[in-house]
């Protein structure tokens, strides 16, 4: 049990807003229980949540101490009162979710509780199959990002095994992953491969292509094919043979076929025709090749997942069912 002297500053506040600040990892709902069910009280008695405090009022929290410690990117999933994760696949040792548009996979440096990462900790830790206290140094960890504003399938490993082989199929390129994206324009030809060489700027977080090798500038391969044209939107999907930052984005623009909704890469008139903000972007399928040993991974050895709808494909295209 803690307890908190309300100072003079801190009158007038009501009892759950001022119990939210002091204890910011508690989630919301936990918070509204533990008022409701007294095990936060004023002055030794139960209070309504939207109680105002007065200066000299003592608060006694009997709340567990790790919602006490400092927020960070490691506590954030206790902060995550109801997991909200799409789930594509699990089993003991790993969980693909379908993160989507506008979810960041970790904190972009403030802390941030909503990201893909604190809500699948959250789901493991509240369903008992990860225990922090107990464990020494393992947590729950994302083997694959994908950027803020495009959607797609996110492998998170259950334990340290697991984390160390699919972070090595990963560097190894054993684990495909394929795109669908809607661009500006009719690629043609309808099927092709797109190969040249792309430098990065760091400072920008910008990609330029480069027609020849250079320092700094590394080869990127991007196989694609038209699954379907309409009006001026053709859904494209990409295989990447390379793995480069921003590689479909930018070697789709350089090509004349620039994503729809990217603000980086695209046509800001195009996109402001169709009102949309964030890169048509989709990590839609993923197959695990695993030419070589996987450990206890072996049994994923030759099959594919992959998410059941991409929201651009079937508004532009009327694709319901991702089966090309």
């Amino acid at each position: 049990m803690k307890e908190f002297t309300v100072g003079r500053n801190d009158a007038g506040q009501r009892l759950d807003r001022f119990v939210g600040k002091a204890v910011p990892l508690l989630p919301e709902s936990l918070l509204q229980k533990y008022i409701r069910i007294k095990r936060i009280k004023v002055n030794g008695k139960g209070a309504k949540r939207d109680s105002r405090l007065n200066a000299g009022d003592v608060l006694q929290l009997y709340i567990n101490d790790e919602f006490f410690e400092k927020p960070r990117e490691e506590n954030s999933y206790l902060k995550v009162g109801t997991p909200k994760i799409n789930i594509v696949y699990e089993d003991e040792n790993i969980l693909l979710a379908d993160k989507k548009p506008g979810v960041l996979c970790h904190s972009a440096g403030v802390w941030d509780y909503n990201t893909l990462i604190a809500n699948i900790q959250a789901y493991l830790a509240q369903k008992g199959e990860w225990r922090p206290k107990e464990e020494n140094s393992f947590a729950p960890a994302l083997c694959n990002r994908i950027d803020r504003n495009t959607g797609g399938i996110v492998i998170a490993a259950k334990n340290a095994e697991s984390l160390r082989i699919l972070n090595d199929k990963i560097k190894d390129r054993e684990i495909e992953k394929i795109y669908l994206c809607a661009v500006n324009g009719r690629p043609k030809p309808a099927q092709g491969r797109l190969e040249n060489y792309l430098f990065k700027d760091a400072e920008k977080n910008q990609v330029y292509v480069k027609a020849k090798s250079e320092p700094g500038a590394k080869t990127a391969v991007t196989e694609y094919r038209v699954i379907k044209s309409q009006g001026k939107l053709s859904l494209v999907e990409c295989r990447l043979l390379t793995g480069r930052t921003h590689q479909i984005r930018v070697q789709m623009a350089h090509a004349g076929w620039p994503l729809l909704g990217d603000g980086k890469y695209g046509s800001e008139r195009f996109n402001k025709d169709f009102g949309e903000k964030g890169q048509a972007l989709y990590s839609y399928k993923l197959r695990f090749e695993f030419p070589t040993d996987a450990g206890i991974l072996n049994y994923l050895r030759g099959k594919e997942f992959k998410v059941d709808k991409v929201d651009f494909a079937e508004k532009y295209f009327g694709v319901e069912t991702l089966e090309f």
